[in-house]
This record gives structure tokens, sequence and C-alpha cells, in this order.
């Protein structure tokens, strides 16, 4: 049946698959009743593995320690790298009736503590060793500042834990579908993190159907490198395992050199990773040495996924590569590419809705716009939040009384309901009275070959209100100079789209989960520590 052409910006993704009316705790139960021999996860630097039914064992374990030990509902905050013991983790509070509060392993004491209290987190269970730092230690440290917490428990105790409570006859809770589980504060790419509320049936449907659109099948090895306090990982990777029944491989820590590895020793044939990270394998110096072949599809987003990089990627390594679109408040995926897209639409766009995902593009009035204009992406359906955890106002500003969640992303929509990414309303440069979208600018300096990445940015202006800046990664070996690239994008864009100023710096500031943190750019440029490019 063919979709006549649409003539607005609104559509809604396809009725089937239908969404999941279950629990994280169901997903594993399934898995292990159907699977329960098959390797579920594994931790890629030790090759320890647990199969579906050791992990269900381990979990339900947990889950009955943590029932004995803290009221129905309770918020238990990780704080820890992407140790195979997050995973027990994550299943066993679920499994409990409660409510996982994820914590970036690299917040100091005062960003953790914020996250502690906002959360009203009841428990920590934290890594003892990460970059050396002994998180437990800090945790208990902060309790004294954080009322809330009444125990702190070291994950890698979480396997001991498991052995002493399996002969509990504790009963677990049978939580609802639609009750809050996770609680993940948003990156901060744009300034302080608000929490936001999760329930069982957004992100256990969001997984699947994000992993099916992949085209993977079960007993699939997918690559855990997104970092589990994240969606990309506890979600994207962690529960699209589950519910697909495939096996995780775990990486600690990013480093391309290992990751690299871990696809040649454990035949990954999913992988998944934001922009910096597929950059910094393809530039890491044994790449081309390396067999992919079990390689089949690589799923990229969390930020702008320039064309180059597509077209680069698929070259090189040969695998496919899809794009996801969407946030934290979504579940986070509102739109995909297939692997089978042509290569125009896989280098451009952002795909279309997930099933049962409805999306419009609106003006700033709420109009939805006519196809091809740009303007807010909104998106309704099983995949918004709840809410931001104890914060009705930030909710009310992006949840509209109708239900849309408006994501404060500017896109644009074609006729077959592909999306495509402008930029971001805050990112928006405004020149002279003149919009100017730092994604254009980025996508054309990605091209120049000295560029490694690239972030572009609005800085303060008495006579234009803003002037454009960039700020360059050089790649390895590269010393680009300002005449080169000025001349590189006056070639491709209009003059007043040409960045007035340009800086150079060995690494961009990331968000733990790999987005590039601009306002800390801005920052850096306000306290003068950027170097100009010479």
């Amino acid at each position: 049946m063919t979709t006549p052409p649409l003539t607005i910006s609104h559509t809604v993704g396809p009725s089937e698959p239908p969404v999941l009316d279950l629990t994280i705790g169901d997903v594993l139960r399934r898995a292990a009743g159907e699977r329960p021999d098959q390797p579920a996860l594994i931790a890629s630097n030790t090759g320890a593995t647990w199969t579906f039914a050791e992990l269900l064992s381990d979990a339900e374990a947990v889950a009955r320690n943590l029932v004995e030990r803290f009221e129905p509902r309770s918020r238990i905050a990780i704080w820890a790298q992407n140790l195979p013991e997050w995973v027990i983790a994550e299943y066993a509070i679920a499994l409990a009736g409660m409510v996982i509060v994820t914590v970036n392993p690299n917040l100091l004491e005062d960003e953790a503590a914020y996250v502690f209290n906002q959360s009203t987190s009841a428990g920590v269970i934290a890594s003892s060793s990460y970059r050396g730092r002994n998180l437990v230690s800090i945790a208990e440290q902060l309790m004294e500042r954080c009322p809330s917490v009444r125990e702190v428990t070291s994950l890698g105790e979480l396997t001991t834990v498991a052995e002493s409570a399996r002969s509990s006859t504790t009963a677990l809770p049978a939580p609802d579908p639609g009750d809050l589980v996770m609680i993940q504060y948003t990156s901060g790419t744009t300034g302080f993190p608000k929490g936001a509320s999760l329930h069982h049936r957004g992100i256990v449907t969001n997984a699947l159907h994000s992993t099916l659109r992949n085209g993977s099948q079960p007993g699939d090895v997918m690559l855990g490198a997104m970092p589990l306090f994240h969606t990309g990982g506890s979600v994207l990777a962690v529960l699209a395992a589950g519910t697909r029944m495939l096996t995780i491989v775990t990486v600690e820590e990013f480093e391309p050199g290992h990751v690299l590895d871990t696809f040649e020793k454990y035949g990954v044939t999913l992988g998944g990773g934001v922009p910096t990270m597929l950059i910094a394998m393809m530039e890491h110096p044994t790449f081309k040495d390396r067999d992919l072949s079990a390689l089949k599809t690589v799923t990229s987003g969390g930020s702008t996924v320039p064309a180059a990089l597509v077209e680069r990627f698929e070259r090189e390594v040969g695998a496919k590569l899809t794009i996801v679109f969407g946030q934290t408040e979504m579940s986070p995926v509102a739109t995909m590419t297939r692997p089978d897209d042509g290569v125009d639409d896989k280098a451009n766009s952002l795909g279309t809705a997930l099933p049962h995902v409805e999306i419009k593009i609106v003006d700033p009035d709420g109009n939805t716009v006519p196809i091809g204009e740009p303007g807010e992406f909104c998106t309704r359906g099983y995949l918004n939040m709840l809410g931001y955890n104890d914060n009705p106002e930030a909710t009310a500003e992006t949840i509209d009384a109708d239900g849309w969640l408006h994501s404060g992303d500017i896109c644009s929509m074609d006729d077959r309901g592909y999306c495509y990414i402008v930029g971001r309303i805050k990112d928006m440069i405004i020149r002279g009275g003149e919009n100017i979208y730092p994604k254009e600018i980025e996508e054309v300096l990605y091209r120049h070959p000295a560029v490694g990445d690239v972030a572009v940015i609005g800085l303060p202006d008495d006579k234009w209100g803003e002037i454009v800046g960039a700020v360059i990664r050089p790649s390895p070996g590269s010393s680009p100079t300002v005449t080169e690239l000025r001349s590189w994008v006056r070639e491709h864009l209009a003059p007043h789209k040409t960045p007035a100023s340009w800086f150079v710096a060995d690494e961009l500031p990331l968000t733990g989960s790999g987005k590039i943190q601009k306002f800390r750019l801005v920052e850096m440029w306000q306290n003068g520590e950027l170097n100009e490019v010479e």
C-alpha cells in the first residue's frame, strides 16, 4: 500500500509492531524463558559471561535484597562506569519495583550531591574504582549533605549480594508498565541538568523498535560502548539486547583500540556510538588492519552526524550505518533511518518515525508548517517521558496541553515523512537579524580533510549582535590555516555564514554521552582559554 505524499509536516509511524505492555523485569524473564543458555552479558575486559538464566537469577536475588532494605518505589542511584554489574543493577532495581537513577561517574562531589538530592535517592550503588576515585567512599561522605541517602553499596559486590540472597523467599512486586522506572539527568549541553522521568513501557518499546529497524536478529552480538548512565547504553544497548534476545558485550570505558579489539574478539555484529566515537575509531592507527567482517550495522546519533562521516564510514568499514534521532525525554528515539535506505537519505536525513510515534514540525505560534519548511520538532505517543522529576514548571514548558513534547530542535520534513535536522533553537546564531544554523557550517567544515572535528558557536558582538565562531580539532598531523578554512567555507556558503573567529583545540569538551558542550566553548572563549588558528 502506497502512502500519498504529505503536504504538511505531520506524520505517524507504522502501526506494527505493537507497543510492548511489559516491564523491564518482564523482558528479562521472557528472554530467560526462551533462551536460557544464550550468553546475555559479556564483560569485554575480563570475559566474564552471564547467560540469560544466570542474569535473571542474579538480578532477582539482588532485587529481593533491595525489597528487604528499602521502601517500595525507592529511588536507587547507580554511580559507576560500564561494569557488567551495572546491567545486573539495572534489572534488579526494576524487578524490585524501584526507580533507577543514572549518575555519570565523571561527576564531582557537588554535581553528584545535586543528583542524589534532586532525585531523593534512598540508596547509591557505586564503583569502588573509577579513574583513581573511589566513588563508594565519596558517596558515603556525601551522605551528610544528602539526607535521603540511607545506604551506599559497592557495585562490585553485587554478585556476592546475589549469592547470599539467592535463597531468599521475599516476594517481588508486580509494577505496572506505565510506572516510573528510570530518572535520566539530561547531559547538559546547554546548562543545568533536569531529571527526565521515564516509564517501563516507553523505554522497553523504544529499545525493541530501534533494534528491529536495524535488522537485528536474536543471537546477534551487540557492542555496549555507550555509557550505561545514558539512554544510549541503558536503553538502546541493555534493553535492546533483552527485548530482542541479543548478547551485549560491555566496554568499561570507550578507548578506540580496545573497542576495535572487542569487535574482532567477540565477532560483534551490531555496533553503536556517537560521531566522536566513530571518528576516533577510524583515526586509530590500526584501523585499516582490523577484521570487522562480522559487523553488519552500526547506529549513531546523540548529536548531528555529518553527511561526510556517513559516507566515509560505510566506505571504510563496510557495514551499514543507521542514524537515530530523539532525546532522553523521548525514551530516547523518535526517528531512525534504515540500513537499506538510499545513500542520500542515510547521509542527509534523520529517517522516519518509529512505530506508533507521532511527529509534527511547528512554527513559533504552534502551527504545523508546510512540507520542507523549518520549525520545531515535536513528538507525541508512548515514548514521551512522564515529566521532569519534581520540576512541574520545566515539564509544562516542554510538554503542552495536548501532549506534544517540544524538543527545541529545528527540523524539516519531506513529503515522505523523512526528517532533517536544521539546528537547535538555542544554538541558532542571529547575526545582524539573520538566522544562521551552525550545523550547516559544521557540515561544510567537516568535509575539509584537515578537520577532525568542529563546533560552530555564536559569540557576542557589539555591531552584529552575534558573530560566527568555529572551534577546530585538526585531523592527526594537520595544521589548517585560517586562509584555507575561510576559503573552503566561502566556496560552499554565503559570506555572512563564514566564521569571523577561528580557534583550535586538541579536544572539544564533551558530555558523558559524547555530545559537544557548546556552552562550555563559549565560556572558554570568554575566559581566554581558546587558542586562535594561525
